[in-house]
């Protein structure tokens, strides 16, 4: 089996026919966009070992498989999906990067380079804020949430309309699990509001899965996900709500107790566990501008309503 094909790749529902919202993931260097954004579209475009200092702003939306570079002048070039390491970082703006992923139905994604990285100004992204929706932010656990990174999002924060997240990654790299609670509980504090969920996330752990469910849900990825996929999907709807969490109270107190928020959304690999079944259920009819009517979207049969709250989440990942 390849490493692509032992990856997971959720089963998204489809978009509906009008501007996707985009997601800027972001963070300081080597904390993990870049293996984040493979983890997302389910195969592996971006090289994750070069990404954080040798490539600017990538943005990916659904096609064909194909790439090019926008230069700082604004022209734009072709470029094969394999030489995206060799652009040349001194007249490269940005990359255009187009895959035939599910993910990228329901969202465009712009993987960004390091917000600290000594070679390659900041402006570089910078520039890119004004198209972006809202942020993944990726936070390394060993340290997680520096001066550094609080000092930037407080300083961009107020562009973005959408929701953000706050992924803590490499959580497997905290030795023991008084050492993950207590950098879950110190995040919480210092972050305040400032994001709309907290979650831990292993990503080896979740690229590592293949077919074990149970080792993809203790990395944090199957509540990452599915919380990420309501996200999207009332994004665009009137009057949308926040997705549905938990109470954030309890899983301080006792994060043993806390449960993944369940697969009744997603179908990873092509397999579901026991419990709620999707089944399609129609959109009210809408056509776009070129007279196509929206798609069907796979929603559960049965979904508890919990009110949205002011406090974000944190989801441990059952660890």
């Amino acid at each position: 089996m390849t490493q692509e094909s032992a990856m997971h790749t959720p089963v998204f529902p489809a978009a509906v026919p009008q501007r996707k919202p985009r997601l800027a993931l972001m963070g300081e260097f080597s904390a993990g966009k870049s293996t984040l954004t493979n983890l997302l579209v389910g195969r592996q475009p971006l090289p994750t070992r070069v990404t954080a200092t040798r490539l600017p702003p990538v943005w990916i939306s659904h096609g064909p498989e194909a790439a090019s570079i926008t230069a700082t002048d604004g022209s734009k070039t072709p470029l094969r999906p394999e030489d995206l390491a060799n652009v040349p970082m001194d007249t490269t703006a940005l990359i255009r990067l187009t895959l035939p992923a599910e993910a990228l139905e329901l969202c465009d994604l712009i993987d960004m380079p390091g917000i600290s990285d000594p070679n390659m100004p900041s402006s570089v992204w910078q520039n890119l804020l004004p198209e972006v929706d809202g942020v993944i932010w990726c936070t390394h656990a060993t340290q997680a949430w520096r001066q550094s990174e609080a000092a930037v999002w407080e300083e961009i924060s107020h562009r973005f309309e959408g929701p953000s997240t706050l992924l803590i990654t490499h959580f497997d790299k905290l030795r023991n699990s008084r050492d993950q609670d207590r950098v879950v509980r110190r995040v919480r504090k210092e972050t305040g509001v400032a994001f709309g969920a907290i979650f831990p996330l292993s990503l080896s752990q979740a690229l590592a899965a293949g077919e074990d469910m149970e080792v993809w849900k203790t990395s944090g990825a199957d509540s990452f996900i599915e919380y990420l996929v309501d996200m999207l999907v009332t994004w665009a709807q009137p009057n949308r709500v926040a997705p549905a969490q938990s109470n954030p109270a309890a899983s301080a107190q006792n994060p043993q107790t806390e449960q993944p928020l369940g697969a009744d959304v997603l179908d990873f690999g092509g397999r579901r566990e026991s419990g709620e079944q999707p089944q399609l259920q129609e959109s009210p009819a809408c056509a776009d501008a070129d007279g196509r009517v929206t798609p069907r979207r796979v929603t559960p049969v049965k979904r508890s309503k919990r009110p949205a709250r002011s406090r974000p989440e944190t989801h441990p990942t059952g660890e």
